[in-house]
């Protein structure tokens, strides 16, 4: 039995080991075009099949040609392929699109909805088109576009801001849009589901004016953050309530993948240096705990012992996360290995066993997921190795033939035996076919927004488009710059205080803030006053480490917490995360947030999940 299993260990490390070495074929010019022309075909067979069969309803079922309703009825899949719509350069239909939305769309509805699925589908959806929509310099402007989306993304996220009102920060799951959240609402939610909206909201704030949305999702990493262990690792699920984890596994695939990806991105979009310090320290942990070159598993957050041996799909967005943040060389490694998995059996398994190499049991579908292929997008972005192209050319091949379907593109149930399932989920045509094209248009010579466009873009988790703009990334220093005009005329940062915990209840029953419905500053946030200072942070003692600067500490158990009150140390309530207000003037342009990287790079400056954590 001994020697079967080094035998299937060594075959698969030959199988592994020859993916890696192989520099591909390689794929000429003309081919790349056919294979980028196939990849936009791919879409709007999708699309066109949601449009004709399913919408307005959610999401397309492409076997029997009909709609169903999955997240919230709000034509979910058109406000996720709006921007992919305008990467495209399809006027027409973009602009049709946002102005039916701007007519029909509304979120005063007795639905129950995911509150991270929502924003990284839905506002992110709204707020990347907005962005696009109103912008001459996209060439994507509607004529008759009046910010109709950006009211909706802020009447939809205040209705899911009664989600964060919790001793901890950490946002309930669901929230109903039109009552808040039931009481009867489960107090466990994700790591990534908690830590996966700063993004979204952060942009909304900038547009709005209103501080609120970045607030309360920077309070909820914080809240996350705080209770990391003394790794410097974080668990799978959380106790919002008490700050307990109730899953200790700790990992960078489900429940937890975007958690990071967010850290990085938001530094890279907003400048905001307390992101790129915690994303440090937790790459770091990652990468020493977690990292068994080239795999990744999952081990206990307290002790590092591995609990689980398996590469999951959501794991495969890591690699490109990687050459955001410089770090090349172990991404190409990681990378070669998942993709043997995807060529062993056409598509990525959720689960495959590191210790058996074979697919999980009960983990043996694959419902379309990007995760691969946009690892393979920046990989091939950072250098320009055809092997990439390889690699997206067996994609297109694997999708085209085991999952197409009449009126769209089916969910794989089981990838050894390829049987197809009845749905389409709106990823898809958000992310999957956007980072194909993606890849061959820039192996043809990119003429799009992302590559050509006005701004440097943040790819969303759900790969929707955010660009760094002066209002967006430079928001402080545009409003010190003399004479530039800020509607709020105020330059104070405020940070959200939640109640402290004594007057919290055991019950989820939530109230609708006169701050969480009104465009003001409420007298219940507690202001602090930022020194402006250009190009680095001064002010502080130079004995203090990185996280005592920014008074990232960890909060403590409920026994820790009665000794520290019993001894009148602990000054602060247990749950809230203390913190000092920094303020950055950065002396480079808005250029380095995401760097372009030639065929002879290797290195770059430091960077999802489909989104279901």
């Amino acid at each position: 039995m001994r020697g079967t299993q080094i035998r299937s260990v060594l075959l698969f490390l030959l199988l592994f080991l020859a993916v890696y070495v192989s520099l591909g074929d390689g794929i000429s010019p003309e081919e790349a075009k056919e294979l980028r022309e196939e990849a936009r075909e791919m879409f709007y067979h999708a699309f066109n099949g949601y449009m004709d069969n399913a919408f307005p309803l959610d999401e397309l079922r492409p076997l029997s040609c009909a709609g169903e309703d999955t997240l919230g009825g709000y034509a979910l899949t058109l406000i996720d392929s709006l921007d992919t719509l305008a990467l495209l350069g399809d006027r027409q239909r973009f602009a049709t699109s946002v102005e039916w939305l701007g007519k029909n769309l509304r979120f005063d509805i007795n639905k129950t909805v995911s509150v991270f699925e929502t924003t990284i589908r839905v506002l992110g959806g709204l707020l990347s088109a907005h962005l696009i929509a109103s912008d001459y310099a996209t060439g994507m402007r509607v004529p008759s576009y009046d910010n109709q989306l950006l009211n909706l993304a802020e009447d939809l996220a205040r209705r899911l801001l009664p989600a964060f009102d919790t001793p901890t920060g950490i946002p309930f799951g669901s929230v109903n849009l039109l009552h808040g959240v039931d009481k009867h609402e489960s107090k466990i939610t994700s790591t990534a589901g908690g830590g996966t909206l700063t993004l979204e909201f952060g942009v909304l704030s900038r547009l709005t004016n209103d501080p609120i949305f970045e607030q309360v999702t920077k309070h909820a990493v914080r809240g996350l953050w705080a209770r990391r262990s003394k790794l410097n690792l974080v668990g799978a699920h959380i106790n919002v309530f008490t700050g307990e984890w109730t899953q200790k596994d700790a990992g960078i695939g489900t429940s937890i993948d975007s958690f990071y990806e967010y850290l990085l991105k938001a530094y890279l979009l907003f400048g905001d240096e307390e992101y790129l310090y915690i994303f440090q320290e937790a790459y770091a942990a990652a990468m020493h705990y977690l990292y068994h070159d080239p795999w990744y598993v999952e081990v206990n957050m307290d002790s590092a012992a591995i609990v689980w041996p398996l590469f999951n799909s959501l794991q495969a967005f890591w690699p490109g996360l990687q050459v955001l943040a410089g770090d090349i060389n172990p991404a190409i490694r990681t990378h070669a290995a998942f993709l043997s998995v995807w060529r062993r059996y056409g598509f990525t398994p959720e689960g495959f066993n590191l210790a058996s190499l074979s697919v999980q049991h009960g983990q043996k579908s694959y419902p379309l997921r990007p995760e691969l292929i946009e690892s393979t997008y920046w990989l091939y972005k950072a250098t320009r190795d055809p092997r990439y192209l390889d690699a997206g050319r067996d994609m297109i091949a694997s999708l085209q033939y085991g999952t197409r379907c009449p009126c769209g593109y089916c969910h794989i149930s089981d990838v050894e035996q390829h049987k197809q399932e009845d749905h389409m989920e709106s990823f898809f045509l958000a992310e999957t076919v956007k980072y194909l094209w993606l890849l061959f248009d820039l192996a043809v010579g990119p003429d799009n927004l992302v590559e050509k466009g006005p701004y440097k873009y943040i790819f969303s988790t759900e790969g929707h488009l955010l660009p760094a703009t002066p209002q967006i990334s430079l928001v402080r220093e545009h409003c010190l710059y003399y004479g530039a005009y800020c509607r709020s005329g105020d330059l104070r940062q405020t940070y959200f205080v939640p109640k402290s915990d004594k007057d919290k209840k055991e019950s989820n029953d939530t109230i609708f803030y006169d701050s969480w419905t009104k465009d003001t500053y409420s007298s219940d946030y507690t202001t602090f006053e930022p020194s402006a200072v250009s190009g680095s942070i001064k002010g502080f003692c130079p004995g203090l480490n990185h996280g005592q600067k920014f008074g990232l500490l960890y909060a403590h158990s409920t026994d820790e917490r009665q000794d520290y009150e019993t001894n009148q140390v602990q000054q602060k309530e247990s749950t809230t995360v203390e913190s000092h207000s920094v303020l950055v003037l950065r002396g480079q342009s808005s250029d380095h947030l995401v760097p372009e990287y030639g065929s002879d790079r290797n290195d770059g400056q430091t960077h999802e999940s489909d989104g279901t954590p």
